[in-house]
């Protein structure tokens, strides 16, 4: 087996992968509706619960081809009760880009900001849902890409569902890399895609949920 050239990925989020990795894609080709290609996806959606400690009876995973964006995307449209408005607890790039998201569906939300170097305070999260009892889904970062600050997303959840919210947590960063517990983190849906801690190829991300 000749190993394969071998680039230095410089720009952040897509690993390199191993030449076992990518030669585990040179198989024959399998029929997507035979049950050897059904058995390989059961496989692959029941490992991705098991990483965040999942309950099978209780969680699955739901596979998408894109970016980690379509992630945040699917979680927003499809998780917001009608009448109710997201809120999303913003101290980063990627908190904003769900902010983003909501604008840009015109669905209702509250742009809760925060200092980029710094968590966000549990006692003003708590006023908003005292001040906003319409807040039907709440949304995070877990770890902040460009600086690294990891937010407190136990906390967060916990007071989510103390207001009857949902909770869903963008693990982009963190899936694979940081101990997750879903069910004891209070996290009803996370995601993540298939080139950060997996170290699989571009192009699959995941939701994995209640």
């Amino acid at each position: 087996m000749e190993s394969i050239k071998r680039n230095i990925l410089l720009n952040p989020g897509p690993s390199t992968t191993t030449d076992t990795v990518k030669y585990a894609q040179v198989v024959p080709d399998i029929c997507p509706r035979e049950k050897e290609f059904g058995s390989l996806m059961k496989s692959l959606r029941e490992d991705l619960v098991k990483i965040v400690h999942g309950d099978q009876d209780k969680y699955t995973s739901v596979l998408f081809c894109g970016s980690g964006t379509i992630n945040i995307d699917v979680c927003i449209n499809s998780l917001l009760p009608e009448g109710k408005k997201v809120l999303v607890i913003n101290n980063g790039a990627y908190s904003t880009r769900a902010v983003e998201i909501c604008q840009y569906y015109n669905i209702p939300h509250i742009d809760l900001q925060f200092p980029i170097d710094e968590q966000p305070d549990l006692a003003v999260v708590e006023e908003t849902f005292k001040k906003n009892p319409d807040i039907g889904l709440v949304h995070t970062t877990h770890n902040e890409t460009g600086t690294g600050i990891l937010n407190p997303i136990r906390e967060i959840g916990a007071i989510a569902h103390k207001y009857g919210a949902t909770f869903t947590v963008d693990t982009t960063s963190t899936y694979a890399m940081r101990p997750i517990d879903i069910e004891k983190d209070n996290v009803d849906f996370c995601m993540a895609s298939a080139q950060k801690g997996l170290m699989a190829f571009t192009g699959l991300s995941f939701v994995v949920g209640n």
